[in-house]
C-alpha cells in the first residue's frame, strides 16, 4: 500500500522514497519526515524542542510547557497570526478584522485513483496506479477548513499536493495568501537550484546555499514568466547528476506564482509554494471553496537526473494529454523568420511546396494573416483572414498548401487586442483596463478580459470557426505581453483582487473546451516564447515554444535549464536561418538540427532559398529525427556537460532499459590544440557490449571518421560509464556530433 496510517501517523511510500506527517497531542499536524525511502515508525520523534525567547506558545499548552511553538515545530499546513513567525501558507482576514487561523486535525480519509481539480489542470492517473490520501485541519473559531490533498503515483515516486479551503462559518472570511504546499525540514544544509532569465534568453540555471532569511522567485506579471519558472530543485550542497539527495517542485499554474524558502533561527528550512499574494484576495462567504493549484514534487537521493526523469515522466504520462500524448508530433515549418509580415499567399505555397518535397510534415502560417495586420501595431483581436493579403479565402489557402502533401497550422493570439481594431472598437469594456486611467500598451496592444465568461465564449467560437474553415491541425496560441493595470468591468470593487487568477480559470476553460472539440488539434503554447513555459499549460498544449531566440548556441542554456523540470517533448524546437535574426551568428545547419532534435524539432526559414545540398542535408536530418524518435521523445534524459561551463555541452538519450543511447555534444566555444573532453555515458548494462557510431560521418564520408570511431571493437556499459569516450574533436566552428551507443550480443 502507498498510504499507510497507524493512528495519529500519516506514511506515504513511493517507490524510492518515504513521506511522513504526524497529529501531535495537541491536535497540530507536523511535517515529520520527506526523502530516501524507509520504515512507517515514527519520524517525528527526532524532533527537537526547547524553551526559545519571543517564540510564544499556544495559551492552552505556554503554562506547563514553555517548549512547545507554532514558531519552531515543523508543521504541515501554517497560518499567520497565531504564533508562527516564519513564512505562512496561510494569511487571512476575518469579519472582525482580525488576521488570525489556528489549524487543528479533525478527519482524514483515502481515496482509490487520484483526485482531480474543478476548473485546474492536475496530474491524471488511472485508479489503479494512484492513491489519494485527504487531511482536514479546521479553525474551530471561524469555521474555515483547509483540506490538504496527497496524490500517491508510487511507481514514478510522484507526490502532488494540493489544498481546497472551505468556509464553513457564517461570516465572510478573505484570504490574502493561500499556498498550495509547505514543506519543513527539521535539518539539512541545503542549496536552491532556480531559473531566471528574460524574453528570449529564458531559463537560466542558478544555484545558491540557502542561507538565513527569505529567499524567493516568482511573477506579479499575470504569466507564470520569463523572469522566472514556477519549477524549483532544493538539493544538498553536494549534489549533482547522479549523486546526492534532491527534491523537485513543480507548480501546476500559468499565472502568477510565488516560491519562497526560508531557514529559521534554528537552522530549520521550510519551502512554500502558491498562487503570488501580492495580487491575491479571494472573499469566501458562508460555505464556498476556493481550490488551489496543484504542484508535483518528487525525490532522488541518487542525484538530479532521477528527480528530472521523474519529472518527465509524470508530465509525458500524467499530465500531457489527448492523442498527441504519445503520437510522434510533426515535423513543422513556420514562415516567421522567412516572411515575418511581409508574405502573400503564393509565398506560403511555394514554402510549403518546397517543405513537402523535403519530407517536411506541416506548414504553418505565422502571425499577419488576419484584419489589417502589416505590423503589430494594429489589428489584433480581429480574427477575419486578410483575403487581399492571402489572394483567396482562408478556406481555398489551405487547402491549397494542404494539396502540396503537407498540412496545416495556423498562430493565433487570442488573448491579445490592439486598440486600433474593429473588436476594440466594438467592445472596449472587453479590454484590461483601469477606468479613467491611461493603460500601459506592451507592443501597442492591450489585453482581453479573460476572466470574463463572455470574453471566453466569444473566443471559443472565434477560435473554433478558424479552425473548421482552414482544416488546421496545429495551432500555435502565443501571448506576447504581460499584464498590468489589472481591472475588471465584470468585477465588483470589492472583487477585485480575484481578477489575476480569475483570468487563468479562464483561460483554462477555453482551452479545455478547445481540446475537448478538437482532439485531433495539436495546440502549442507560446508566450512570446517561454513567458508561460509551466506544468498547467502542459496539461493543454502538449508543447511550448521554448523561447523566441532561435539561435542553437544560446538554446544550450535555454533548453539545458528547461531540462531540469520539464521533458524533451515538450520543448518546440527549430533550425532557423543564418545569420541568426537574434544573435547574427553563423552555425553549421548540422548544429542547427542538433539542437532542435533536443526539442520536437522543426524548421523557421526560407527553405526556397537554400542550396541543393543544404535540402540533401535537411532529407537526411529528417531521416535521423524519425530513426532516433522514440530514444529522443521517450528515453531518459541525462546532462553529461552543462553550457555554463566548459567548451563543449553534452547531453543524453538513453532508452529505459539500456540497450541503445544518442548522445549529443555541441561545441560551443573552439580552442587551438584543445584538450581531449570525455562523456560519461549513464543508464547502460553494466555487463552489457555496446558499439559506438558516428552519425554524421557513417552516412557520409565513413573514410573520415575521427580516431577512435574506426575500430569495431565493443565496449562495456560499466567502461562507459566509469570512464566514457572522448567526443571527438571540432573540424569547424561550433562543430555538433551525434553519437548513437548500440548494445550488442557477444
Amino acid at each position: 500500500m502507498a498510504i499507510i496510517i497507524n493512528k495519529d501517523i500519516f506514511t506515504i511510500q513511493t517507490k524510492n522514497s518515504t513521506y511522513q506527517m504526524k497529529v501531535d497531542n495537541n491536535g497540530v499536524l507536523l511535517h515529520a519526515y520527506y526523502g530516501e525511502k524507509t520504515d512507517n515508525t515514527d519520524k517525528s520523534l527526532l524532533s527537537y524542542q526547547a524553551d526559545r525567547g519571543f517564540s510564544g506558545n499556544p495559551y492552552s499548552i505556554g503554562k506547563s510547557d514553555r517548549t512547545y511553538s507554532l514558531d519552531s515545530l515543523p508543521q504541515e499546513y501554517s497560518a499567520f497570526g497565531v504564533g508562527d513567525y516564519r513564512i505562512t501558507a496561510l494569511r487571512v482576514q476575518n469579519a472582525d478584522g482580525s488576521q488570525a487561523a489556528e489549524w487543528n486535525y479533525v478527519g482524514h480519509h483515502i481515496e482509490k485513483g487520484k483526485y482531480a481539480i474543478p476548473g485546474l489542470p492536475a496530474v491524471y492517473a488511472e485508479k489503479e496506479e494512484a492513491q489519494t490520501l485527504v487531511i482536514q485541519l479546521k479553525d474551530a473559531d471561524t469555521g474555515l477548513e483547509a483540506a490538504l490533498y496527497y496524490g500517491v503515483l508510487e511507481d514514478l515516486d510522484i507526490i502532488t499536493r494540493a489544498v481546497k479551503i472551505t468556509n464553513q462559518g457564517k461570516s465572510n472570511v478573505t484570504l490574502q495568501k493561500a499556498a498550495s504546499l509547505q514543506l519543513d525540514w527539521e535539518y539539512g544544509d541545503f542549496e536552491l537550484i532556480s531559473f531566471y532569465g528574460r524574453h528570449s534568453m529564458e531559463m537560466n540555471m542558478q544555484r545558491e546555499k540557502i542561507h538565513h532569511g527569505v529567499q524567493s522567485i516568482g511573477s506579479v506579471r499575470g504569466i507564470s514568466s520569463h523572469q522566472y519558472n514556477p519549477f524549483v530543485v532544493l538539493c544538498e550542497k553536494d549534489a549533482k547528476e547522479t549523486t546526492g539527495s534532491c527534491y523537485g517542485f513543480s507548480l501546476m499554474y500559468s499565472g502568477e506564482f510565488l516560491i519562497e524558502v526560508e531557514k529559521d533561527q534554528i537552522d530549520r528550512t521550510r519551502l512554500l509554494c502558491g498562487i503570488h499574494s501580492d495580487n491575491f484576495q479571494w472573499t469566501l462567504q458562508a460555505k464556498e471553496s476556493l481550490w488551489l493549484p496543484e504542484v508535483i514534487m518528487t525525490y532522488s537521493q541518487n542525484g538530479i537526473a532521477p528527480m528530472s526523469q521523474n519529472m518527465h515522466k509524470v508530465i509525458r504520462e500524467h499530465v500531457c494529454r489527448g492523442i498527441w500524448k504519445k503520437k510522434r508530433r510533426p515535423i513543422l515549418i513556420n514562415n516567421w523568420e522567412a516572411t515575418y509580415f511581409k508574405f502573400t499567399g503564393d509565398m506560403l505555397i511555394n514554402i510549403a511546396k518546397e517543405a513537402a518535397n523535403l519530407g517536411i510534415e506541416l506548414f504553418v502560417m505565422d502571425d499577419g494573416w488576419f484584419g489589417k495586420r502589416e505590423d503589430d501595431n494594429t489589428g489584433l483581436g480581429d480574427w477575419t483572414p486578410n483575403e487581399k493579403k492571402l489572394g483567396c479565402t482562408l478556406k481555398e489557402l489551405s487547402q491549397k498548401i494542404i494539396s502540396q502533401g503537407i498540412q496545416f497550422g495556423i498562430w493565433i493570439e487570442p488573448e491579445g487586442i490592439s486598440e486600433d481594431s474593429d473588436l476594440y472598437r466594438a467592445h472596449p469594456e472587453w479590454v484590461v483596463k483601469i477606468p479613467n486611467r491611461k493603460p500601459c500598451l506592451s507592443r501597442n496592444q492591450l489585453v482581453l478580459d479573460f476572466s470574463r465568461k463572455d470574453v471566453q465564449d466569444y473566443m471559443i467560437q472565434t477560435i473554433s470557426n478558424t479552425i473548421k474553415e482552414s482544416s488546421a491541425t496545429y495551432i500555435k496560441w502565443d501571448f506576447n505581453r504581460a499584464i498590468c493595470n489589472k481591472f475588471s468591468n465584470f468585477l465588483t470593487a470589492d472583487k477585485q483582487g480575484e481578477f489575476s487568477h480569475r483570468y487563468v480559470l479562464g483561460l483554462y476553460r477555453v482551452l479545455e473546451q478547445l481540446t475537448s472539440d478538437f482532439p485531433e488539434v495539436l495546440l502549442e503554447g507560446c508566450c512570446g516564447g517561454g513567458g508561460r513555459f509551466d506544468a498547467g499549460m502542459l496539461y493543454y498544449t502538449p508543447q511550448i515554444w521554448g523561447s523566441d531566440n532561435t539561435d542553437a548556441i544560446e538554446r544550450l542554456s535555454i533548453q539545458y535549464g528547461a531540462s531540469f523540470g520539464y521533458p524533451i517533448s515538450a520543448m518546440g524546437s527549430h533550425v532557423s536561418a543564418v545569420p541568426n535574426h537574434q544573435t547574427g551568428r553563423i552555425t553549421p545547419l548540422s548544429t542547427r538540427a542538433c539542437m532542435a532534435m533536443a526539442g520536437t524539432f522543426g524548421y523557421e526559414l526560407d527553405i526556397a532559398t537554400l542550396t541543393a545540398e543544404q535540402k540533401q542535408e535537411i532529407k537526411r536530418q529528417i531521416a535521423v529525427f524519425k530513426k532516433y524518435y522514440p530514444l529522443i521523445q521517450f528515453g531518459d534524459y541525462y546532462r553529461i556537460s552543462s553550457p555554463l561551463e566548459g567548451n563543449c555541452t553534452i547531453w543524453e538519450f538513453v532508452d529505459p532499459e539500456g540497450k541503445e543511447a544518442l548522445v549529443s555534444a555541441i561545441y560551443h566555444h573552439v580552442q587551438a590544440n584543445s584538450v581531449p573532453i570525455r562523456a560519461k555515458v549513464y543508464g547502460l548494462k553494466d555487463n552489457a557490449m555496446y558499439q559506438l557510431s558516428l552519425q554524421e560521418y557513417e552516412e557520409k564520408q565513413p573514410e573520415k571518421l575521427p580516431y577512435g570511431f574506426h575500430s569495431k571493437e565493443l565496449i562495456s556499459g560499466a567502461t562507459l560509464r566509469q570512464m566514457g569516450f572522448v567526443v571527438p574533436s571540432p573540424v569547424n566552428g561550433f562543430q555538433a556530433w551525434q553519437i548513437y551507443i548500440q548494445e550488442k550480443r557477444v
